[in-house]
């Protein structure tokens, strides 16, 4: 979108295909300096770098961690995606078919000034806590 102001919705997106693609890179350049992660218990992470932590972390635990976005609504500064969270719980940095889980989610994302202020999930992480009970 040259010389036009990217909508709410492409940054929301463009922050789900860097999640998709474990670009810490460009997850970091999505966020501003203040932005903050509410993970589906309510459990808060504020700031750039201590959020670009926490996914290499998640990233490391869920090597293959993606999302897929099957409606999109937005009103103001915020875009709620519908859609599934996917991945395998790798154990010793191995992915097995059996560690594969799949829920429902619901992802809310504010946006100010072209970056994701605010990234919240709402999920049933009960299938990912299955897996990991099963090999931990």
């Amino acid at each position: 979108m040259s010389g036009m102001e990217k909508s709410i919705e492409s940054v929301a997106h463009e922050f789900v295909k860097a999640i998709n693609a474990q670009d810490l890179e460009a997850l970091t350049e999505l966020m501003p300096e203040g932005h903050r992660f509410i993970d589906s218990l309510g459990r808060t992470l504020e700031g750039r770098e201590t959020v670009r932590a926490g996914w290499v972390s998640y990233f490391s635990m869920m090597a293959d961690y993606s999302i897929e976005l099957q409606e999109t609504f937005s009103k103001g500064p915020v875009v709620v995606m519908l859609g599934v969270a996917e991945g395998s719980y790798a154990v010793d940095g191995q992915l097995t078919m059996e560690d594969r889980w799949s829920t429902p989610a619901v992802f809310r994302a504010y946006i100010c000034c072209g970056k994701v202020k605010e990234w919240r999930v709402f999920a049933d992480n009960e299938p990912v806590r299955k897996r990991m009970r099963k090999r931990g």
